[in-house]
């Protein structure tokens, strides 16, 4: 699938782009005979330029910076997001290990996994490599991982199990959370919630016994939950699963049809910020348009 993937786009592109030019060349040139090879000479190039750029978009990671302010009386706090790798689509282990480096610089208070790290594709080694680099990132209140729709439901195509991938977080200081409440610090909690494809509890179950003074910050793999959480009282949402529609005109179309609550980006509803990620891979192949791979920086300071 994956190599079929990997040629049928961009030749799909090039049947766009050649249709798009013959019909501006047939209207342009109505009372004039257009040479046939016209619309192709000019699509190929055109076709190049933008599975170039697709794939660069694709494989090369950005920082995407967010500032959230809070009424409550809180320490200030620095997370990283990083959400579907995808493992093996558009970088091995090794890569993701060198996104971590990165990452590190940012001097984050601790890191956040919104699921999706592996899938179908991801080697058992790469899984390993990848664990292991999420052990050795220095950050004031360690990692955080909470499970995506690939990482289980994948998980009968990879040469390991889930409890596998489980262990080997953990055995890297990784704290997975599986509808699991973490209180970090004197000010904050992680909620991290099961993927919607599973059975999972409400998030008002989750929320109910904390201490409303304290921010709870939740981490939920696909944005669509977010009446429920406004709710119960959450005051951030980090998701990822969408990949910010990956490629030009998923993301509008997910939009229009209302398939998320949210595709991407920063949204605020009351006193509940949501932030979507585009992920730090890409699913199946290392193309994307109209959105990049990122990872986002999010700043938590008192008003």
């Amino acid at each position: 699938m994956r190599t079929f993937l990997l040629i049928a786009i961009p030749l799909g592109h090039l049947l766009i782009f050649w249709l798009i030019t013959a019909s501006i060349l047939f209207f342009v040139n109505k009372k004039k005979k257009t040479p046939k090879w016209l619309s192709v000479a000019i699509a190929i190039p055109v076709t190049i330029i933008y599975m170039s750029v697709a794939l660069f978009l694709g494989t090369h990671m950005y920082k995407t910076s967010y500032s959230v302010q809070t009424s409550k009386d809180v320490a200030p706090l620095r997370i990283a997001l990083i959400s579907d790798s995808h493992l093996g689509a558009c970088f091995d282990g090794e890569g993701f290990a060198d996104r971590i480096e990165e990452i590190e610089e940012q001097q984050v208070d601790m890191l956040v996994i919104t699921g999706d790290l592996v899938d179908g594709k991801t080697k058992k080694e790469d899984m390993i490599t990848s664990c292991e680099a999420l052990g050795k990132i220095k950050t004031t209140y360690g990692v955080y991982y909470v499970t995506g729709n690939h990482d289980i439901g994948d998980i009968d195509k990879m040469d390991f199990g889930f409890d596998e991938l489980v262990a080997e977080l953990e055995k890297n200081g990784v704290h997975v959370l599986l509808d699991e409440v973490a209180e970090v610090g004197d000010d904050f909690y992680i909620v991290g919630r099961i993927d919607r494809s599973m059975d999972r509890k409400p998030i008002s179950e989750l929320t109910k016994p904390l201490d409303k003074s304290k921010y709870i910050i939740v981490l939920d793999h696909q944005p669509n939950d977010y009446d429920a959480e406004r709710e119960a009282g959450c005051d951030l949402v980090l998701s990822g699963h969408t990949h910010g529609g990956q490629m030009i005109p998923v993301r509008q179309m997910t939009d229009i049809l209302g398939a998320y609550d949210s595709t991407y980006g920063k949204k605020k509803e009351g006193d509940t910020t949501f932030i979507v990620t585009s992920g730090i891979g890409g699913l199946l192949v290392p193309y994307k348009t109209g959105t990049i791979c990122e990872y986002c920086i999010i700043d938590i300071e008192k008003e």
